[in-house]
């Protein structure tokens, strides 16, 4: 495990970044970057454009090999695994354009999301367990999507086809849940109803989003991490951050969190 975090409680982390960096042609996007999100955490990370928030989320998921640093995911090291080894392992992640199957319905989507088995569609025609049955209904529930459950995918709104998307994760049921701004393109009614499934999925999963709109931020946040210039500027509660000065120098301006 990871020997530079000083006062970290191994039993208790769901994700260590430890020194994580990544040079792309001598620009170090991401800067011996090093934290701990518990155990059913919600962390929510912050920072302007540039700040190096969705370089540090690739280099967890293994999109991106880092330069240096460790990555672990609990207690089993996944620096530099490749996307799928890093999914198996129980690491989910949601990128700003949804991917879901269209042609299939909602109900559909969930049930082949909850599979595990590579030959999942096999699986399907042999029957659902009872256990994995009530999971699709619990989570048809989360995320409203009960009345819609045999509509096709592709005939969604954009927002019930993000909330969709979060469903499909919930059913992957991973350790570790990656969100990258998960409101975009939402009215503020959707933004408010994907802060609640994202609030009902914290707990069971440890989730880390990556978001701009404070007003989301302010009611999901139980801690925020701010990056600037690719490393860690602030750590901390919403409260704090609001009131931290070098956060309002460099990133929020004068005047705080808008």
């Amino acid at each position: 495990m990871p020997s530079t975090l000083i006062g970290a409680d191994p039993a208790s982390a769901a994700l260590t970044l430890d020194g994580l960096t990544v040079d792309f042609a001598g620009f170090r996007a991401v800067d011996t970057v090093s934290t701990v999100i518990e155990s059913g955490e919600l962390r929510v990370l912050l920072g302007a454009n540039g700040a190096g928030k969705t370089t540090l989320m690739d280099l967890v998921s293994g999109k991106t090999r880092p330069t240096t640093g460790r990555v672990f995911l609990g207690d089993i090291e996944i620096t530099g695994l490749e996307e799928h080894r890093i999914a198996q392992a129980g690491l989910g992640r949601k990128f700003q354009i949804p991917s879901v199957f269209r042609d299939l319905s909602v109900r559909r989507n969930l049930e082949v999301a909850s599979c595990r088995n590579p030959g999942v569609f096999a699986n399907l025609r042999l029957g659902f367990s009872l256990a994995q049955t009530r999971r699709v209904e619990e989570i048809l529930a989360v995320v409203g999507l009960e009345s819609k459950q045999e509509v096709e995918a592709g005939s969604l709104s954009h927002g019930e086809t993000q909330w969709l998307e979060l469903g499909m994760l919930m059913a992957q049921d991973p350790k570790v849940i990656l969100l990258d701004e998960p409101t975009a393109g939402m009215t503020e009614a959707e933004t408010m109803k994907t802060a609640a499934i994202i609030k009902a999925m914290r707990g069971r999963h440890t989730i880390v989003v990556v978001e701009h709109d404070m007003a989301f931020v302010r009611e999901i946040a139980s801690r925020i991490t701010v990056m600037h210039l690719g490393r860690i500027l602030a750590e901390g509660p919403i409260a704090e951050i609001e009131t931290n000065p070098d956060v309002r120098a460099a990133y929020l301006g004068s005047k705080g969190i808008q």
